[in-house]
């Protein structure tokens, strides 16, 4: 790694220690230990992935599709759950987020969410944790989890971001999933958006139900933002409703733990105070 310098360093261990950052953190960190403007980001990014990808690391950047919020996280590129969500989890555990994250994913509505009350009622005993040996497979059985186990489960996923729970009761992707997920949502046959190509777990459908056309809120925003541009599916070209891409501005989340999160992590209010290499120097001493 020896492109890598001090500032590099930081910022990678800053999204070790706090997880995921918003686009907005994430470049003003890049301000704080670089200097002058955002110009730069993308490099300095390039120059971190390809020093860490021997190790199977990369930073990657990512839509939280429930509120459009582009976010930024260290992320494993290894294409497995286990891989992904970590040895801490059991297989009973990982199980059990499969088994809500099929849910999420498949709903037809594409609200992409389940409400608490049906994860936690959600049955595993009949599934098997699929687990490679060398070149033959084994299947493992998985241990039935209690309501309390599920619970706890359930908080940590919240916890760890895989997951975010709402006040009203409902269970959705959290950014991390949305980072690190994306490869394996292809296995879920996910509709992709018709504008950025990513899975439409959050989306909107064309009107017309023999079109498989989705798309996202931000990207009918975007796509449809000039008045002159016609409103009109893509593909079948049925009327898009004017309500569906009137999107407002980002001005933080509803979903509670991630917009208590974001409030949380941002960076000390006095950045030019204190110098840079002291103010994160707990982070990349440690």
């Amino acid at each position: 790694m020896g492109r890598l310098d001090q500032n590099h360093h930081t910022f990678i261990q800053t999204l070790m220690a706090r997880g995921p950052l918003s686009d907005k953190q994430a470049k003003a960190m890049f301000q704080d230990l670089c200097g002058g403007d955002a110009g730069g980001f993308s490099q300095f990014i390039t120059i971190i992935n390809k020093e860490m990808s021997f190790l199977q690391l990369e930073v990657r950047a990512g839509r939280n599709q429930y509120n459009g919020k582009l976010y930024y996280g260290l992320i494993n590129k290894l294409g497995n759950e286990q891989a992904k969500l970590g040895t801490h989890y059991s297989h009973a555990q990982i199980t059990f987020f499969k088994s809500v994250l099929e849910v999420i994913v498949s709903d037809s509505s594409l609200k992409g969410e389940i409400s608490v009350i049906q994860a936690l009622n959600l049955r595993l005993e009949g599934k098997n944790e699929q687990q490679s040996q060398g070149e033959t497979s084994t299947q493992v059985p998985t241990m039935a989890l209690t309501l309390a186990q599920k619970e706890k489960t359930l908080e940590e996923l919240v916890h760890d971001r895989w997951l975010v729970q709402t006040a009203d009761g409902m269970v959705h992707l959290g950014v991390r999933s949305f980072l690190e997920l994306w490869n394996i949502f292809k296995n879920y046959d996910v509709p992709v958006c018709d504008i950025c190509n990513e899975a439409s777990i959050k989306a909107q459908a064309c009107q017309n139900e023999e079109c498989s056309v989705r798309m996202h809120s931000y990207c009918l925003k975007a796509k449809f933002f000039r008045p002159q541009v016609p409103r009109v599916c893509p593909k079948c070209g049925t009327a898009w409703e004017v309500s569906s891409v009137d999107v407002p501005q980002n001005r933080g989340t509803p979903h509670t733990n991630e917009g208590n999160r974001e409030r949380s992590e941002r960076p000390p209010g006095d950045l030019c105070s204190t110098p840079v290499r002291k103010r994160y120097r707990s982070l990349w001493e440690s």
